[in-house]
């Protein structure tokens, strides 16, 4: 039987071109993928669990937001602010990096910039 807080290893899967930066972090800052992918864990859960415990559902909204799970308009509802710029230093502050738009969405928006007249 493994002890509570034992190491366990694990599979997962990760961006190619993130692991390439991420290695390149780690060899500045004389560490591991491992170390850092813990710290990042760690925080991540503890400062989940701490504004559980308080009652606060203001990081579980940033969560949904970062992670895809709610929109901007109900991001900003949630936590009771007006502006977008104030939800990126919330995220920011909170350590969460910004939701993507899925490659389609974003293919789409290259595709309709193209295609606008040249402006000279």
């Amino acid at each position: 039987m493994q002890a509570a807080n034992a190491n366990i290893n694990f599979t997962g899967s990760v961006n190619k071109t993130l692991l390439k930066r991420a290695k390149v972090i780690a060899a500045k800052n004389d560490t591991s993928i491992n170390a850092l992918f813990n710290a990042e864990l760690r925080y991540l859960v503890e400062t989940f669990d701490a504004a559980e415990k308080s009652g606060n559902q203001n990081y579980k909204s940033l969560l949904d937001f970062s992670l895809g799970n709610a929109d901007e308009v109900t991001t900003l509802g949630k936590l009771g602010i007006e502006q977008t710029e104030d939800l990126f230093l919330l995220m920011a502050q909170a350590r969460l990096p910004m939701p993507r738009l899925p490659d389609a969405v974003t293919q789409g928006m290259v595709e309709k910039l193209g295609a606008l007249p040249n402006v000279a």
